[in-house]
């Protein structure tokens, strides 16, 4: 099973930033901090430690995807 989470985050422009992380845990608490303090933008750190500099007033919404097992071959699990 893989550890990598995605996070899907929806920009008001109708766009989307999918980032994979290991904790999107963290990317709720940090954004719900930063709705806190007024902080104008979120910052993101992905698995090859890249940073993203989201505006905080621009995301529409933040969607998590669980891991998926990915089976190997054609026929049905």
């Amino acid at each position: 099973m893989s550890d990598v989470n995605k996070v899907r985050i929806g920009i008001a422009a109708a766009r989307e930033l999918e980032i994979e992380v290991k904790d999107p845990s963290a990317v709720v608490s940090a954004y719900e901090k930063a709705l806190k303090k007024g902080d104008p933008v979120l910052w993101i750190t992905d698995m090859r430690e890249h940073q993203f500099g989201i505006a905080v007033a621009s995301v529409a919404f933040i969607e998590i995807e669980k891991p998926q097992d990915r089976g190997v071959g054609f026929g049905a699990t």
